[in-house]
């Protein structure tokens, strides 16, 4: 258990800061971390990470096709995490 939660502990952390540094490039006009990275990063166990990111330097708020595939990883999470609890998986 030690070594979930310290996984996930860094992941949360290495997408944190994949967010910001391309909110960082993006005022630069630079290149880019692609999305599908960070997306990759909240399935694995990012999505506070990611989160606290987009509040923290506001990244990705006012874009909706973010908001709504960032929303249904977590959607699914939750139930995925909902069913283990209830022993139902």
């Amino acid at each position: 258990m030690k070594v979930l939660l310290l996984s996930l502990l860094f992941i949360n952390i290495i997408v944190f800061i994949l967010a910001g540094y391309d909110k960082n490039q993006a005022r630069k006009n630079k290149r880019r971390i692609p999305e599908n990275t960070l997306f990759f990063f909240e399935a694995i166990g990012g999505t506070i990470g990611l989160l606290l990111a987009m509040l923290f330097f506001k990244h990705k708020t006012s874009k909706t096709s973010f908001i709504v595939k960032f929303s249904l990883i977590f959607f699914i999470q939750a139930v995925l995490i909902y069913l283990y609890l209830t022993n139902k998986i």
